[in-house]
């Protein structure tokens, strides 16, 4: 049986300018992605009435967690720099919203709204610069799909 899995190349990541509508740009040199780390925290709600020995859980808060990153860094490229990229978000602790768009059939885009929590340049001689980032999500995210 053939397998629908889908190829990860070409997974965008995008940068909302904060215009209405929103107009978004793609991040230069995206390397690898992971995230966003989804999260549900869990409540224990057993009690002595409980009629086994084992502990009971309701769903608390959701948490949308973070979206890790790696590009080949560009200091001077817009989506990058400190005068207009994720580095100024950071620095000015900019809320942004950005976008996930996965190369699927459907194109389909997971939207969410962060803060850059870190950013962090490598320069081994023997490579080219690369930065890995965090950002961390806050509120609702839009999981389409």
């Amino acid at each position: 049986m053939a397998s629908n899995a889908v190829s990860a190349f070409q997974t965008q990541l995008q940068l909302g300018d904060g215009a209405n509508p929103e107009n978004y740009s793609t991040v230069a040199e995206l390397k690898t992605i992971s995230g966003p780390s989804l999260k549900l925290d869990t409540i224990d709600v057993t009690t002595h009435n409980t009629s086994q020995p084992w502990r009971s859980f309701i769903g608390g808060l959701l948490d949308a967690g973070e979206v890790s990153f790696d590009i080949n860094f560009i200091p001077t490229n817009p989506s990058h720099s400190y005068s207009s990229g994720i580095l100024s978000d950071m620095v000015n602790r900019v809320q942004r919203n950005m976008k996930l768009v996965f190369p699927d059939a459907g194109a389909t885009e997971w939207q969410f709204t962060c803060l850059v929590t870190g950013f962090e340049v490598s320069a081994d001689p023997a490579d080219v610069l690369v930065a890995s980032v965090t950002l961390k999500l806050t509120g609702v995210p839009t999981l389409a799909g």
